[in-house]
């Protein structure tokens, strides 16, 4: 298989104008069969053969195989269709008697082209989608195991828990209880319309992050029973799951939910004003074919959840994003972080060496960005002596510009109030290195989940470097600190100390890493995107 590359949605600041050049239209792609909303539920068993476990909705019955217990499709919420669309999410049903968990859940209403191209097949597409799926090594309320709770990525828009290079065995067989998720994405998952703002007056618009929170909730009431901590809880995510980490670090509801937290290729958060989400709304609206701004709630509810995959492209403006403005997320996200509001736990954040590579997948010309730089081409060329073709010269810039900046400002401004580690990922599977000499977006996934050994490319060798860097992350989520016995000390990152781990043909601690590329685009985020303010991705 290829490994995992998860786009994000791509920003519009004023230096990045160019960017929306060369954009091309994604083709509308046919939606699976959805599966109905009672699949999967209540079934008496014979004597059992799995393992049990009882949760507070319900006793349910997992799959044991290879040391581990395996259970999915569990829901953490009740599913958000009907009256229930557009609204924070509910206790899911008790059931009596024993339910199966051998199956993953249906994903959430999506393009399923996307995923399949950038991840893997997320299965059965429904608006009953609120699932989740956990592995551990002992099912048992005694083994207190570190908890990790990985939130997949995908620009808001696809993606779910179950797709193959997320598996969570490989982290269980360590001797953590892992978690994956489902959340509601697109405009299902973040949307604002005047008749919802008439029926709910400064109610939520982030209703895939709300869904995250809930489910970290089921985690805090649930996981002792699968063997976890639910006092050591890490949250893990990349491309918009490690934007998912950062949202969840600034929300003013997640008090005591997660105690770490570890962001993955985040990038200048995409969010906008409630006035703003509203206007889109307003063009889903239509789109849909309704009345836009007068359309009734009840006409919204009544939209076959289907005709929300056809929108992506359409229209760029209707792509969704974080919303600010609701009780999830009531101020900007890097507002938060600059005024040090955050929660104040410890955050590893890094990034890869070709993040850009989503770029052109979203349908963006390196090149084209260059040429629009206007004077400012001749001050980026020096920083890139070595290079001398446009089109790897943009990706190195919107790399250095869109990631590699941004989480080193993050990683300086949290750094002030809480522990906090900056990586930089550049190790290249052996099999890769002739046609891909750096990493793409999303391909140090495989390395810290450990799931590289199903592609068929994977080296002994890729197999050491991706222990090495689980044993990092396994160690973050057991102790609080990425420090496994036999490997190289990583410190802590401060702004006076700027020290990045890099994970490449070595591991080992960079000093004053670009430090003279970071400092050139940190002045053009503060000044261009107004510290990737609210409206920084939006334009």
């Amino acid at each position: 298989m290829r490994y995992a590359k998860v786009i994000i949605a791509a920003p519009a600041c004023a230096i990045f104008l160019a960017l929306f050049a060369a954009r091309s239209t994604p083709a509308a792609v046919s939606a699976p069969p959805t599966s109905g909303a009672t699949a999967g539920l209540t079934a008496w068993l014979p004597p059992q053969s799995g393992p049990i476990v009882r949760t507070r909705s319900g006793t349910i019955e997992g799959v044991r195989k290879n040391n581990l217990s395996t259970f999915k499709g569990i829901p953490y919420a009740a599913p958000p269709v009907g009256d229930l669309r557009w609204r924070e999410p509910q206790p899911a049903a008790a059931w009596r008697g024993v339910r199966k968990a051998d199956a993953f859940g249906n994903a959430c209403i999506q393009e399923p082209g996307l995923s399949l191209k950038n991840g893997g097949d997320p299965g059965p597409l429904s608006e009953d989608c609120l699932y989740l799926n956990v592995w551990t090594p002992a099912p048992n309320a005694s083994a207190r195991l570190p908890v990790m709770v990985w939130i997949h990525g995908g620009a808001l828009i696809f993606g779910s828990g179950s797709v193959a290079p997320y598996d969570g065995s490989y982290l269980a067989q360590r001797g953590a209880v892992v978690v994956t998720l489902n959340y509601r994405l697109a405009q299902l998952g973040f949307f604002s319309h005047p008749a919802l703002d008439k029926a709910t007056p400064g109610g939520p618009v982030n209703y895939g992050l709300l869904d995250l929170i809930v489910a970290l909730k089921w985690v805090q009431q649930n996981v002792a029973a699968f063997g976890g901590n639910p006092g050591n809880v890490t949250i893990f995510g990349q491309s918009a799951g490690g934007q998912s980490v950062l949202a969840l670090f600034a929300s003013p509801l997640v008090k005591g939910l997660f105690q770490k937290g570890v962001a993955q290729s985040p990038f200048g958060i995409p969010s906008s004003t409630r006035a703003k989400a509203r206007e889109a709304g307003v063009k889903v609206a239509d789109a849909l074919g309704l009345k836009g701004a007068a359309a009734t709630l009840a006409e919204l509810h009544a939209v076959p959840a289907e005709k929300f995959q056809q929108l992506k492209g359409k229209d760029l403006s209707l792509a969704p994003g974080f919303v600010i403005g609701d009780a999830a997320l009531p101020k900007p996200i890097l507002e938060v972080f600059q005024n040090s509001s955050e929660a104040r736990l410890p955050l590893i954040i890094g990034s890869t060496s070709d993040d850009a590579s989503v770029v052109e997948t979203a349908g963006i010309d390196p090149a084209a960005v260059i040429k629009r730089l206007g004077g400012a081409r001749i001050l980026v060329k020096r920083l890139y002596p070595n290079v001398k073709d446009d089109n790897q010269l943009g990706r190195e810039v919107l790399r250095d510009l869109l990631f590699t900046t941004f989480v080193r400002r993050i990683a300086d401004v949290h750094a002030r109030k809480a522990p906090s580690w900056r990586y930089y990922f550049s190790y290249v599977p052996v099999g890769l290195r002739a046609n891909s000499p750096s990493v793409a977006h999303g391909n140090e996934i495989p390395f810290v989940m450990g799931t590289g050994g199903i592609s068929e490319t994977f080296t002994g060798a890729d197999r050491e470097m991706s222990r090495r860097v689980g044993d990092y992350w396994f160690e973050f989520a057991r102790t609080g600190k990425p420090a496994p016995k036999g490997e190289p000390a990583w410190p802590q990152y401060h702004g006076n100390n700027d020290k990045t781990m890099e994970f490449g043909e070595t591991i080992a601690v960079q000093t004053s890493f670009m430090r003279t590329r970071m400092r050139v685009f940190t002045g053009l985020l503060n000044v261009v995107g107004k510290f990737l303010g609210p409206d920084y991705s939006r334009g």
